[in-house]
């Protein structure tokens, strides 16, 4: 209860002010929409808004399910070999370097519509820093390890599996947490562009038909999905490595 009073007192006064901004200056819903306005949206459409927000949903941990296990495996070829390492990774730059946004419209004309070019843009715009943070946790091994295990005659894969990959779940839980709120943006991003589904497509139909409140409500929406993600991947990276934070300063 201590550990919950924080965050819902920090938010309960983020929302009063929020209210008392919108009624202090008198600004029109059609702008800024105060947050009983977004509530009535809420009740207004609970059924599209929750399954807009499924589709974003299904999309986002799609994309994340593959980029986290596409980063982790090509993490692992990176830090096996300096060659492949050389080759690769100005390619893997230059492409995390191409705004997302441009790529999206693109997406649509290669895949078609549907969730494809949705999970394809969630994978490209989440995929860097999983693998960022995987290579530089399986380089991370300290030195006095990795020749205690050399002095036992242990194996490559011995010292893979039982040394070097343990030793860089912490970082690689770093990349994923990273990774997993850009998913979101990512989803939103696709969906924007493909309004046909998600709450991205909300947002974009709901400026469309001045209804401010409903897309409001969907950006509200969309940051409790990043939120909820968030705390899921911190929920694992516990029970998979309770020892890491005893060993972190």
């Amino acid at each position: 209860m201590a550990r919950l009073a924080a965050p819902l007192v920090a938010a309960v006064l983020a929302v009063v002010f929020w209210w008392a901004a919108t009624a202090a200056w008198d600004i029109r819903p059609f702008f800024v929409p105060a947050p009983p306005d977004i509530v009535a949206a809420f009740r207004r459409e609970p059924g599209y808004l929750l399954r807009e927000l499924g589709s974003t949903m299904a999309s986002t941990a799609a994309g994340f399910a593959l980029a986290a296990a596409g980063g982790v495996l090509l993490a692992v070829v990176l830090t096996t070999s300096r060659t492949v390492e050389r080759a690769i990774l100005p390619l893997l730059i230059a492409v995390n370097a191409i705004p997302k946004v441009a790529v999206a419209p693109l997406l649509v004309v290669w895949l078609g519509f549907g969730p494809e070019p949705k999970i394809v843009l969630v994978v490209l715009i989440s995929f860097f820093p999983i693998v960022l943070a995987s290579a530089a946790g399986l380089t991370s091994t300290p030195v006095e390890l990795t020749e205690f295990a050399r002095s036992l005659d242990a194996s490559f894969w011995q010292t893979f599996l039982r040394l070097r990959l343990p030793w860089a779940l912490p970082q690689i839980f770093v990349g994923l947490k990273v990774a997993v709120s850009l998913a979101v943006i990512g989803a939103v991003v696709a969906e924007i562009s493909n309004p046909d589904a998600g709450l991205g497509a909300v947002v974009v139909l709901s400026s469309t038909s001045a209804d401010t409140p409903l897309a409001f409500a969907a950006i509200i929406l969309l940051a409790a999905l990043s939120v909820a993600l968030f705390y899921a991947v911190t929920a694992l990276e516990r029970v998979l490595i309770p020892w890491a934070r005893d060993i972190a300063g």
